[in-house]
């Protein structure tokens, strides 16, 4: 089943599979993956996956998420420390 993230004010139109979807919004939740991980990963930019977990969480769900990426150094690139070079806890995939 192929799910639809379209953008407002006639933009592409991007299709991705519910896997896909479910990556996204695990990226977008992860402290240490910054936006444009996700950009060069799927092509959306920041504002896209803004929309795209506005429309594909829930309203409770989002609100905390924008909270906790507005205060967030390590979700821009440009932002981040030179400390950090990779986009993830060395514990989170085990083996």
């Amino acid at each position: 089943m192929v799910m639809a993230a379209c953008e407002k004010n006639g933009q592409l139109r991007q299709e991705f599979t519910r896997s896909e979807l479910s990556r996204i919004i695990e990226m977008a939740w992860e402290d240490r993956t910054p936006f444009e991980a996700i950009e060069v990963n799927y092509g959306l930019n920041e504002s896209s996956v803004i929309s795209l977990m506005r429309r594909e969480v829930k309203a409770s769900s989002f609100r905390l998420w924008r909270k906790r990426v507005t205060s967030r150094k390590t979700k821009h690139q440009s932002l981040r420390s030179p400390d950090v070079s990779r986009g993830y806890c060395p514990t989170q995939y085990k083996r």
